[in-house]
């Protein structure tokens, strides 16, 4: 299903097809490529299609499968509207090229923020009518008839009195017809393959282990690298002795590179025996005596501080209310690891003209300004231009947002250009969590009013938190705010606040406000980044209110919703499915939270215990409007792994920085939910026609609340800090 995909392979395709029918692409450096004889290349009739003469369409997938299940939605959405037959239909991983930008995340060829199937959801559907209509035209003209008069059935050409045409018959013919400017999408009654549940098309892979991680990646020659780091966030190298190293049998070389020092060998047991045989002085730097408290004390200080206005409503924070009405509320959020199962690793093979790389990685390219991605990172590195690069990307054993950062890719190729041969760099476990690049540790700080009769009338939210953007735009860069849509106006980090500006309660007066806080320690994205612990922010406080005005949590929520109907539908659905209205069994307690992210409404209520001073969820019910489903399986399967990611940050995940070092080393002291702690999930989809919302990451923000609020249910103790103890 995954065969390669070569820059000869996309050039002659475009080649072939004619120069207007390959759209928007481009392949610098490539200008040399000789075209195949015609007829012997497929149908490429834009940046994502090609038909081979055999009938199978290859779909020219441009996002990261990481578990999600792109490599089936994107292809769904082509064979629907091509009209092709499923059994036809392959894919293939884009190459790093402008012509795969995502408009949704700021003009990169990244895959995050849910925004795979929304990206695509009309560009893909319009590449398949066009493709679909070039090959009618081209039957049609062959029978001598009008292309209207002509129809087409799972991957054939059908002429009202019969006459029949495979689409790989026809494909050479198509080639030499013009694009169509305008096409005519299906309507979503028309849908054969849309909203019906898949089988993933790389499942057999996975199944019988053929398919290719970014650690699988082992071109001929490759060496083994493992790098040490500086234990203590910003620390740098002062001196090592490498002759114990160098004295390991298999043990090649030891390079000095940006972020440490790396030992090179024949194979991995050879070069992490080397990397820990090292004798490495470090110059720990200013941040050596950072702990947790001092983290918490950072941002407690800045707390104080006035923040920038991000949202005002209404008299913002100045509302009016009697003091006795008036509540505050502080909740704080640990920094979290990533824990993508496949650590992070790179292979790269660095030579004088070029650079090949083969990357599990999220972000294939982008502007230079923002990194410039791997091919940007691979091409500062071996100083040639962003042409000479090749990126091959692999299937990830997990992203989470994780490996859009590009630590992994420059050390792979700092080490190849430094010994003149490809090298895979392996991250060890403890690598991974003691160098991640962290889900911010964030304070909340909120105050809110009811007046006399219960009603919700002030509210105020001040976010302190780390900047993920700032790294990338350091100083606020304003010239190219604009581009990115404006994630730094006014000094205000968009992704940090996301889900409290936009929250749906009607509130006539509100506030809401963001202190930047700059701790030294790396951050990043994590799945569903703000959203993760604004929901539990929010949630959790709306449920103080609710006891305070003396009513049941579902109904204070749907009193406030009147003008989210989509978020009321979801929480009206999930408190049906639950039983919220009738009581749990004895020993059971239940929690509510609902929450809006990337395009997508879902409430959950979490069934739970507390048996020991432990918290076991035994049940979640999940309500869910992602607007149109393209794949249910998918859907659902997202929802559960949102679910159990949430769960395993709510109830077990916290980094602990202790003299500037992170004290877990793996899943020993930073554990995930096991098996059987799992609890039934259930997930309710609300049926639509609206274009998709994300599914990805919506499933994670509402269930560390939901779980939360279950606590206070059954002790009485309000949780105001992650993860949950009781």
């Amino acid at each position: 299903m995954t065969e390669g995909f070569s820059r000869r392979d996309f050039v002659r395709a475009g080649l072939v097809a004619g120069a207007g029918l390959t759209l928007a692409v481009s392949l610098d450096g490539c200008g040399k490529e000789t075209p195949p004889a015609p007829g012997t290349a497929p149908f490429a009739p834009d940046a994502w299609i090609r038909i081979g003469s055999d009938d199978t369409v290859t779909v020219i997938v441009d996002r990261s499968e990481m578990g999600q299940g792109v490599a089936t939605a994107l292809p769904m959405l082509v064979a629907e509207e091509l009209d092709a037959d499923w059994s036809t239909i392959r894919y293939r991983f884009a190459p790093a090229n402008e012509a795969y930008y995502n408009p949704l995340v700021g003009g990169m060829q990244l895959t995050g923020g849910s925004s795979s199937v929304r990206a695509a959801w009309r560009p893909l559907r319009e590449a398949a009518a066009r493709a679909r209509s070039m090959l009618v035209t081209a039957a049609a003209a062959s029978w001598g008839l009008p292309a209207e008069r002509c129809i087409t059935e799972h991957g054939w050409v059908v002429a009202p009195d019969g006459r029949r045409v495979r689409y790989g018959a026809v494909a050479a013919g198509a080639a030499s017809v013009p694009v169509p400017q305008t096409v005519t999408l299906k309507s979503p009654a028309d849908f054969r393959l849309i909203g019906k549940p898949m089988l993933r098309l790389d499942l057999p892979d996975h199944v019988t282990g053929r398919t290719m991680f970014g650690i699988d990646a082992m071109p001929e020659g490759v060496l083994i690298a493992v790098v040490a780091r500086s234990p203590v966030f910003g620390g740098s190298l002062r001196s090592v002795e490498e002759a114990a190293a160098r004295a390991i049998p298999g043990v090649r070389n030891v390079v000095h590179i940006a972020e440490g020092v790396a030992v090179v060998a024949d194979g991995y047991t050879a070069a992490r025996a080397g990397r820990d045989a090292l004798k490495i002085e470090w110059d720990e730097g200013p941040l050596a005596t950072l702990d947790d408290a001092g983290v918490s004390a950072q941002l407690e200080a800045l707390g104080k501080g006035p923040g920038k206005v991000a949202r005002t409503e209404g008299l913002g924070g100045e509302f009016p209310a009697s003091p006795d009405r008036t509540f505050e509320a502080v909740f704080e959020v640990p920094y979290l690891a990533h824990a993508t199962m496949e650590p992070m690793n790179c292979t790269a093979d660095v030579r004088a003209d070029s650079v090949t790389v083969w990357a599990p990685t999220q972000f294939q390219a982008g502007p230079r300004l923002l990194g410039g991605g791997t091919r940007g990172v691979a091409a500062k590195v071996g100083g040639v231009s962003p042409s000479r690069v090749t990126v091959h990307t692999t299937h990830l054993g997990g992203g989470f947002g994780r490996r859009s950062e590009m630590d992994f890719v420059s050390e792979a190729c700092e080490v190849s250009k430094a010994i003149g041969a490809p090298v895979k760099v392996i991250w060890t476990r403890e690598d991974d969590i003691r160098h991640d690049q962290y889900r911010p540790a964030v304070r909340h700080q909120l105050r809110a009013a009811l007046d006399d009769d219960g009603s919700l009338v002030g509210w105020t939210h001040h976010i302190i938190s780390p900047s993920i953007m700032a790294k990338f735009l350091p100083g606020w860069l304003p010239g190219f705010v604009a581009h990115l849509g404006g994630p730094l106006k006014g000094g205000i980090d968009g992704n940090a606040i996301e889900g409290a500006v936009e929250i749906p309660y009607a509130i006539p007066n509100l506030e809401v406000r963001f202190t930047q806080a700059d701790l030294g320690i790396p951050v990043g994205f994590w799945r569903s980044v703000a959203h993760s612990h604004t929901a539990f922010a929010i949630e959790c406080f709306i449920d103080e209110l609710a006891q305070a005005a003396g009513a049941d949590p579902v109904q204070f929520r749907r009193g406030l919703l009147s003008a989210a109907p989509r978020a009321l539908a979801v929480l009206d659905l999930a408190a049906e499915q639950s039983g919220w209205s009738t009581p749990p069994a004895p020993g059971r307690f239940r929690g509510v939270a609902v929450h809006e992210s990337f395009g997508s409404y879902v409430a959950q209520v979490a069934e739970i215990s507390v048996e020991g001073g432990a918290v076991r969820v035994h049940r979640v019910v999940c309500a869910l409007d992602c607007g149109q489903v393209v794949n249910p399986d998918t859907v659902v399967a997202q929802m559960e792994g949102g679910i159990v990611y949430g769960l395993s940050a709510a109830l077990k995940g916290k980094i602990s920085i202790s003299g500037g070092r992170v004290k877990q080393s793996g899943f020993v002291d930073y554990p995930i939910l096991t098996m059987r702690e799992m609890p039934v999930i259930e997930t309710h989809v609300i049926p639509s026609t609206m274009e998709p919302g994300g599914v990805g990451e919506p499933g994670t923000p509402p269930i560390a609340p939901a779980v939360a609020n279950a606590v206070f249910a059954a002790t009485g103790k309000r949780i105001r800090t992650l993860p949950i103890t009781v």
